[in-house]
This record gives structure tokens, C-alpha cells and sequence, in this order.
């Protein structure tokens, strides 16, 4: 195999990635309904811990990852990452016949580590783009997200063995197949990228300097804090709504599955039609504002949906607060470059992606024990972050502008 990125690089990367979160979304919205059935305790800590469990190993282990493929290259990196997702997603359909809550924790603390690697998959992209071209590969990334939240569930509606009692092991034995696939196509076909003697960037495990750079500078704090409260509140709802229309509504399991599908196809068309159209022609400030008042809105739909019972008001909500946060937390990145340093953008826009996983990692942890107090108060509580968050975007959006340079000898930030 060449040294040297072939032609297509950029294509393979994204199908490896896109096959590997079809398996991923396919496991998601089943996940807590799983364990549920398991056995768990009735205050829903233990159900919060296995929601959070993934983004918490992938916090912690996403620079590591990358600072081993600035060492011995990307493509090695790629390979244990799916060869982990193979082993970690067989285990869960193994966990899933036992039926052992503690067995489902440990595969997806596992596949929180291989899934790590996507920071490696970015990486890659780097590697392999000129500067001009960069913005769009990064995107083949966000587009293999949004395409794996999307049929992920749809193949979760063709793995699940029956309707109502168990979900059973083929959405993980599936998910390993998918894996497995997705490390093929790397073995033989997704070069090296890192070139030796290139630049390698120097990363850290946890960079408390760049938060402490990031939380100190008054036009960046402010972002930061807005997007917590917002990815915070959004997660919440992400990792109730499964149990709730199960629960509540009494859905089957394909039904849950599809409902996941429909989100997801109504976030691909939000963005892009409406949210590329408005961008550039509305301020992000306003775009975000906004987004999170339409959030709260949503929010207090599912409420009364909740309240009635009536799922047709449930599924008023849903494509309300997906538009909200579409509308939300794209503008909210944007903002956060806009007012960096551009030698500094990737320690703050690293330290702002570390904020949105603290962020799903507290919401599953905080969203689950609610909704077993209350099955509305989680999107109580939402709903009244939403409308903090738009007080926020506001406050933020009046405390700075775009980064500027002051002179030809130092840079600054005009406030």
C-alpha cells in the first residue's frame, strides 16, 4: 500500500465512519429500554450511568486516541477503534441473551473508548485536505453522523426479533456485522495519511490551560455557558424519549425505532434546507435566540402531550424542538469561531466540544431520575433552560464581536 493518501481517501473515511454509526444508531433509542427490562434500580441512576457511559469514556479517551495517531499514524488508530466496535457490539447481543444490566454497562463503556476515534477520523481529514477544501471534508463527517442517527434506527426496525417483549440480540450482533465491515474497508482500501516528519500537533488529556484561555476571555465564556445549558437541555429529552413513548405510550419496540428514524430524517432536512438558507442573511445571535425559544416551545408541547396523553401532541413537539436546536447550536459554533483567535481556534473550539459532552453526559445522568420522579419534569426543566439559554445567547451576543487583529504585532479581541 502507498505512503501516500490515493484518490478517494476522503470517500472511504466517510463510509468507514458512516457504517461504523449506522451500528451505533441502530443501538441508541433501544438502549435504556433494554436495561429497563434488565433490571434496574426504580430511582433511574443506573439507567442514567449506562446512558452516560459513552460519552464519558469518549471525553476521556478522545485525545488520547489522538495524540497515539500523531505518534504511529491514523490508519492503525481507525482500525483498533472499529476492531474494538466489532468486539464491544457482539458483547452487547451477548449481554442482551443474559440479560445483564452489568454487561451492557461494561460493552458500552468499551464502545465508548473505540468510538473515541472519531477525533482520529478528523484527523485524517486534516491530513488530507488543503485549507481551502478542509471545511467541506470536515463535513463529510457531520454528514456521516447525521446519515447514522438517520437509518441506524430504520435497520433497528428490521433487527428486532418481536414487537413488545424483548428487543433481543440482533440490533448488537448487527451493529458488530456493520462494524466489521467498516474494518475491512480500512484493512484494504483507507491509506496512511500522516506523512513522516509532518507536524504533529501537541495534545493534552485534559487541557485546563485552553479552559482556563477559553472561560477567562469575556466574549468566549458566555458561549460556553450558553451551550451547556442548551446541549444539557436537549439532552435530557434525547435520552428520556425512548422510555417515555415505551412507557407512556405503550410503543413497540419497531416503534420506538422508527420514531428515532423520523427525528432524525426531519434534523437532516431542517438543516439543510432552512438552516443553510437563513445562515448569513440572520445574525447567528438572533438564529440562536430564537432556536432556543422554539426549543422551550417544543418542550412545553410535549408537556401537554404528556399531560393528555395524547401522542399526536408528542409528535407536534418533536420536529419543534429538533427545528429549535437546529436553529441553535450550529449558530452557537459559528458564534465560538467567529470571536477566536484564529491561532487558537482549535483549543477553543476543542475546549467547546468538551463543554457539549459534559453537557450529554450531565443530561443523561440528571434527565433519566426525573422522568422516574415525574414523567414531565424533564421537559420542565428543559423547557425552563431553554428560555435561560435564549436570555443567555442574547447576553453573549452583546458582550463581544468577531475577533479581531489589533495591529500587524498582536491580536485581539474587540469588545
Amino acid at each position: 500500500m502507498s505512503d501516500s493518501p490515493r484518490t478517494g481517501s476522503l470517500l472511504v473515511i466517510f463510509l468507514t465512519v458512516f457504517i461504523d454509526l449506522l451500528g451505533f444508531g441502530m443501538v441508541l433509542p433501544l438502549l435504556p429500554l433494554y436495561a429497563n427490562q434488565f433490571g434496574t434500580d426504580g430511582g433511574g441512576w443506573m439507567l442514567g450511568v449506562l446512558m452516560a457511559s459513552f460519552s464519558v469514556m469518549q471525553f476521556l479517551f478522545s485525545p488520547l486516541w489522538g495524540r497515539l495517531s500523531d505518534r504511529i499514524g491514523r490508519r492503525p488508530v481507525l482500525m483498533i477503534g472499529l476492531a474494538g466496535s466489532v468486539v464491544f457490539y457482539a458483547l452487547f447481543g451477548v449481554g442482551s441473551v443474559m440479560e445483564s444490566y452489568w454487561m451492557l454497562l461494561a460493552t458500552r463503556i468499551g464502545a465508548g473508548i473505540s468510538g473515541a476515534t472519531i477525533s482520529t477520523a478528523q484527523a485524517y481529514i486534516a491530513d488530507t485536505t488543503s485549507l481551502e477544501k478542509r471545511p467541506k471534508g470536515m463535513a463529510l463527517i457531520g454528514m456521516a453522523f447525521g446519515m447514522g442517527f438517520t437509518f441506524g434506527p430504520l435497520l433497528g426496525f428490521f433487527a428486532v426479533r418481536n414487537e413488545m417483549e424483548n428487543p433481543g440480540p440482533w440490533p448488537g450482533y448487527l451493529a458488530a456485522m456493520l462494524s466489521a465491515c467498516a474494518l475491512l474497508m480500512a484493512i484494504f482500501w483507507l491509506p496512511e495519511s500522516r506523512q513522516p516528519g509532518g507536524y504533529q500537533a501537541r495534545r493534552k488529556w485534559l487541557d485546563f490551560q485552553g479552559l482556563s484561555l477559553a472561560v477567562t476571555t469575556p466574549s468566549i465564556g458566555p458561549l460556553l455557558l450558553t451551550s451547556f445549558v442548551c446541549v444539557f437541555s436537549f439532552a435530557q429529552y434525547e435520552v428520556t424519549l425512548s422510555l417515555l413513548i415505551k412507557e407512556e405510550f405503550e410503543f413497540s419496540f419497531r416503534g420506538v425505532c422508527l420514531t428515532y428514524a423520523s427525528i432524525g430524517f426531519t434534523l437532516a432536512a431542517i438543516q439543510g434546507g432552512l438552516v443553510r438558507r437563513l445562515a448569513g442573511r440572520i445574525a447567528e445571535t438572533a438564529l440562536a435566540s430564537s432556536g432556543a425559544l422554539i426549543q422551550a416551545i417544543g418542550f412545553g408541547l410535549a408537556i401537554v402531550g404528556v399531560g393528555q396523553g395524547s401522542v399526536e401532541i408528542l409528535f407536534v413537539a418533536m420536529p419543534v424542538v429538533v427545528l429549535g436546536f437546529s436553529l441553535m447550536q450550529p449558530n452557537l459554533n459559528s458564534l465560538l469561531s467567529r470571536r477566536t483567535d484564529p491561532a487558537r481556534q482549535g483549543v477553543i473550539l476543542g475546549v467547546g466540544q468538551s463543554v457539549s459532552s459534559l453537557a450529554r453526559i450531565v443530561g443523561s445522568l440528571v434527565g433519566i431520575p426525573l422522568l422516574r420522579m415525574r414523567v414531565d419534569s424533564p421537559y420542565y426543566m428543559a423547557a425552563a433552560l431553554m428560555v435561560l439559554g435564549s436570555f443567555l445567547v442574547l447576553v453573549a451576543g452583546r458582550r463581544g464581536r468577531d475577533y479581531e487583529a489589533v495591529d500587524s504585532g498582536s491580536e485581539g479581541v474587540t469588545e
